[in-house]
């Protein structure tokens, strides 16, 4: 049975886990042939309103993560720098939710190390869970077609107002994008209901040890997914 940590962080008071990170990222990216995810460049780390979850194995290395993005009103979300250039709209739905506390989950990955097993959803699920300790009351995302069925499922709904019914060709000529948007990151209510209930179950127990059930088998998680208070 695979053993995994999930620890969070805090992108500004960590930049170790910040570079592993992302030359993690950078590197599955590469290995797709995608060299201009906009996610993937630095400005993220030097950011207050940035908060993360990173995936450890039993060595020690980090592989994988996702971030969370806090709408700040003074530095674009991820989604609005990707495809807000092709859809001024972008950016006005997102004001929308300003004002009751809004973000964007993004810059998820997993390594080849253990793909598969279910990583990059146990962080999705993760990384909704913790939305409460920042405050927020909606989440966006992007995503590519073929991590729809797994961000729909934790009920993420299609943005069809934006773009072409939703869509947007990116990262490149080859790819179709989705802009999608949590309708209510606190009752989770879009969720399907297994998922909606991990999801609680995690944000009220940020500290846990448990055997999800992955595609390949069971997955031990340490969870640790209390942010940290730094001095």
């Amino acid at each position: 049975m695979r053993k995994i940590t999930f620890r969070s962080f805090t992108a500004i008071k960590d930049q170790a886990t910040c570079e592993e990170y992302l030359q993690g990222h950078v590197s599955v990216l590469q290995d797709y042939g995608i060299t201009n995810i906009t996610t993937n460049n630095r400005q993220w780390m030097d950011l207050p309103n940035v908060h993360g979850i990173v995936a450890i194995d039993e060595e020690g290395k980090i592989v994988g993560g996702v971030r969370v993005h806090i709408a700040d009103g003074t530095h674009p979300l991820p989604v609005e720098k990707a495809v807000g250039y092709m859809d001024p709209k972008v950016a006005s739905v997102i004001n929308e939710y300003f004002d009751d506390g809004t973000g964007e989950l993004c810059g998820l990955w997993n390594a080849k190390s253990v793909a598969g097993i279910g990583i990059s959803l146990f962080l999705v699920r993760a990384g909704i869970a913790i939305v409460n300790q920042i405050r927020l009351a909606s989440l966006f995302t992007i995503c590519g077609d073929y991590t729809m069925p797994m961000v729909t499922r934790v009920g993420f709904i299609v943005e069809d107002s934006l773009g072409d019914g939703g869509e947007f060709i990116y990262p490149k000529d080859s790819y179709i994008a989705r802009v999608l948007r949590k309708m209510n990151a606190e009752t989770l209510e879009t969720a399907d209901e297994y998922d909606r209930n991990r999801i609680f179950d995690l944000r009220n127990n940020p500290i846990q040890h448990t055997i999800e059930p992955g595609p390949k088998g069971d997955v031990d998680i340490d969870y640790k997914l209390l942010l940290p208070v730094y001095d």
